[in-house]
């Protein structure tokens, strides 16, 4: 057997199965696949604790035979064992590709048409970069960009996308864009046509963006007088968010000699539990194209080698698509999207502390920041991942309003940290970020508020918003589910949740003869105290309690407590004017479990350590422009270029949703931002509550929150034409604006300083340079104005 280096290292490998071997693929030609053949891609990741992660996927191209997709299903099963059964393996189908495997190609797919079929087709000379046949590559996607390669055809263009067309020998790749498709549109396909030109031609190409319309004679002896185009294709890779929730469990077993699949569970959550360590278990997301193979490690050779057989068996028994996504997974090593359809899922590693568990790709190279209120000004990771835009002293004196019908009253200053549950409020807050100014808008809704007051707050706090210039961020907070940077704008003393009343004049209730408050911090030390159900099933070893009755109150600490929040518990006391005795968890007296009704049941288990390996951040972008609420999630490493001004994108963070508005987005899409985010909470497989705090955030005035989520984010951004931009930074000079310049190589130009340009020099003054010449200078052909 050939011996492969296969996960030695971390990064990406890709073999492509030739007459049943594998042969490694070059690392500038990843990205690109043969539709007759099959190829192993293997993502090695390197965790904190210095453990390797595998993600193993295998290919199938459309026009692929039966043996080498049967062949690749093959080696990925041997490679699952020569990596000890620890990969998560994937089956990939052309067009149908996961979402963890495209993000390993940000600057798109690309799937070409092998000449002599398959293999035998490799007509590509990798060394020198030559290509000698012409080509026309079809790119469409907006956030999952496939180039495809069609017909040399008209027949093959539309207006609404951009086309590649490599002319081979000639050195020349022209990016043609059709008169119908966007700016976002075209800045992907232009990542596309530099990837050819840098990766797949050396660098030795010329690159020209050319109109529709503006095509040079090059263009139209190759494809012939340009005939009336159709308008854009329409895309149906968006997916219907209904289909997002519904799952079923199976399980698989062979006890009785042939393979059975038994329900479990016909409808998530599931418990983990559910799932046996000796047998292998397949979850059935196939209403929304995934298929998940759950595999037990104690499970038979047999059962683990046959997952993937099992899954394509069940996929033909349940009348799926042949492209549903199947993912296999070693027990301990479950991805968080497998983890979404469980109540309460808990890693081995999370109590042990031995960082075993998964970690997305995305999520691997986003470093960790630990809270430091002396430093916060200046880091956006850091605001970011504990969700402070500041330290909460603030700009200027903070602005609370409580709304009585449909107007806001100022609150009185006093009592400025405390929320009645029957009232709604509006909290103004200002705001200074690594020298940039902001201001965020509270909406506070109490459970027992209004819908009429709920409805005004929304209104009034949209009124305000418009009088401070439509820059303010809106964070729409329901009670109970308060944001981290809420809890620390009250000069120290903890913000005070009261279930219930009002804080109106005249409007105060008798509060009740029994009441208890669950007291936790934030990572700054400010703490929140929310009145719960005075019963014992509503106490948590992590946090302290105040339990206040007519006969006395006290401070109960549980083991998990903080000194912040035994802090935030006395001045909590203090508020409500009682004095407190002090206990310890499981040191109290018959006096404290009758106040609460007899001892009961209680959380007990630890927190989550990282709530970002478990509940990574996910970028979508939502549309309802057919009727339906569609949503698409972005692959990869979230980048800044992935919001789309014509869009309204959700940033979903799990503590709380970003709601990201374009400039350009339509005006049905601005007015539904909100309802879209309550929409996707709602479909989300993993039960969310239907409480997490959304937040509204407008293209040009994003908080330190959202944007440490990004890497590299630059508030400059949209300040020029990011396309533009983009092929200036590529020196693409568009074919409208060359029809009377001659083109000669950048390389060529190095040789004379730049005050030769000013005088009557042409190109023919000049003896061409050889490819290998510019190589040598390590400097690209590139497309330059020189003159007439």
């Amino acid at each position: 057997t050939k011996k492969i280096r296969a996960g030695k290292q971390p990064g990406l490998q890709v073999w492509r199965i030739e007459n049943m071997d594998l042969v490694p693929v070059q690392k500038n030609l990843h990205g690109g696949f043969y539709t007759g053949d099959t190829y192993i891609i293997l993502n090695t990741i390197k965790q904190n604790s210095g453990n390797l992660q595998y993600d193993l996927h295998f290919w199938i191209g459309d026009e692929c035979s039966m043996d080498e997709s049967g062949a690749a299903a093959i080696f990925t099963v041997q490679m699952d064992d020569f990596l000890g059964g620890k990969p998560i393996q994937y089956r990939e189908v052309q067009g149908y590709e996961s979402k963890t495997f495209v993000g390993y190609f940000k600057s798109g797919l690309k799937y070409m048409v092998g000449r002599q079929g398959g293999v035998a087709s490799g007509f590509k000379h990798v060394a020198s970069g030559e290509v000698n046949v012409k080509r026309v590559l079809h790119v469409s996607g907006r956030r999952v960009v496939r180039a495809t390669e069609v017909p040399v055809s008209w027949d093959s263009f539309n207006q609404g996308d951009c086309f590649i067309l490599d002319f081979g020998q000639v050195k020349d790749i022209y990016q043609w864009c059709g008169s119908k498709c966007n700016q976002f549109e075209r800045l992907k396909a232009t990542s596309v046509s530099k990837d050819i030109r840098d990766n797949e031609r050396c660098g030795r190409a010329k690159l020209y963006v050319c109109e529709e319309g503006s095509e040079n004679e090059k263009i139209l002896t190759i494809l012939g007088p340009k005939p009336d185009l159709p308008d854009a294709q329409t895309e149906d890779t968006k997916t219907d968010a209904s289909n997002r929730k519904s799952a079923k469990l199976y399980k698989v077993s062979d006890a009785s000699g042939s393979m059975s699949v038994t329900l479990v569970a016909e409808e998530n959550p599931f418990t983990q539990s559910a799932l046996q360590s000796t047998d292998c278990f397949i979850l059935d997301h196939g209403s929304n194209g995934k298929i998940f193979v759950w595999k037990g490690k104690e499970a038979n050779k047999e059962e683990r080698s046959a997952g993937m057989k099992a899954a394509e068996d069940f996929i033909s028994k349940m009348g799926y698509p042949k492209h549903t996504e199947v993912q296999i997974i070693p027990e301990n090593g479950e991805t968080p999207l497998f983890k979404q359809f469980f109540k309460f899922w808990q890693d081995t590693d999370q109590t042990k502390g031995m960082g075993q568990a998964y970690v997305p790709n995305k999520i691997a190279k986003i470093k960790k920041v630990p809270f430091d209120a002396s430093s916060l000004h200046k880091s956006e990771a850091m605001a970011a991942q504990h969700g402070m835009v500041d330290d909460g002293k603030g700009e200027k004196k903070v602005n609370i309003w409580r709304i009585e019908g449909s107007d806001k009253v100022p609150v009185d200053p006093s009592i400025h940290g405390q929320f009645f549950g029957g009232d709604s409020y509006i909290i103004l807050y200002h705001y200074k970020h690594g020298g940039r100014q902001g201001q965020i808008i509270y909406i506070w809704q109490g459970e027992e508020s209004s819908q009429d007051e709920k409805g005004a707050s929304a209104i009034l706090a949209a009124q305000l918003d418009t009088e401070l210039g439509g820059s303010p961020v809106q964070v729409q907070v329901i009670e109970g589910k308060e944001p981290p940077h809420l809890m620390s704008i009250f000069g120290g003393k903890p913000m005070v949740v009261h279930k219930g009343g009002t804080s109106r004049e005249g409007g105060q209730s008798k509060a009740s003869a029994i009441r208890l408050f669950q007291v936790r911090a934030n990572p700054a030390g400010h703490t929140r105290a929310v009145e719960v159900e005075p019963v014992a099933s509503s106490l948590n070893s992590n946090d302290a309690f105040v339990l206040v009755t007519a006969s006395g109150s006290m401070l109960w600490l549980g083991h998990g407590a903080s000194n912040a929040e035994k802090n935030g518990a006395k001045k909590l006391g203090s508020i409500l004017g009682v004095d407190l005795s002090e206990m310890s968890e499981g040191a109290e007296g018959d006096g404290f479990w009758s106040a609460l009704g007899g001892k009961a049941e209680y959380r007990t288990s630890e927190r989550l350590k990282s709530k970002m390996d478990t509940h990574p951040p996910r970028l979508f972008a939502c549309s309802n422009k057919t009727g339906q609420f569609l949503i698409e999630e972005v692959p990869g490493e979230m980048t800044q270029e992935d919001l789309a001004p014509d869009d309204v994108m959700i940033l979903d963070t799990w503590d709380q949703v970003f709601v990201w508005i374009g400039n350009e987005a339509n005006e049905d899409e601005k007015s539904e931002a909100l309802t879209s985010a309550a929409k996707y909470i709602e479909s989300d497989p993993a039960s969310r509550d239907k409480r997490t705090p959304i937040v509204t955030v407008k293209q040009g005035f994003e908080p330190p929150t959202f944007t440490g989520w990004f890497l590299g984010w630059d508030h400059d951004f949209w300040s020029s034409n990011p396309l533009e931009r983009a092929m200036a930074g590529l020196k693409i000079l568009p074919i409208r604006h060359i029809a009377n310049f001659k083109l000669v190589p950048l390389c060529l130009l190095e040789e004379h300083p730049y005050e030769t340009k000013d005088k009557d020099v042409t190109p023919s003054l000049f003896t061409p340079p050889t490819a290998s010449s510019c190589l040598n200078k390590q400097v690209h052909y590139s497309s330059y104005l020189l003159g007439n």
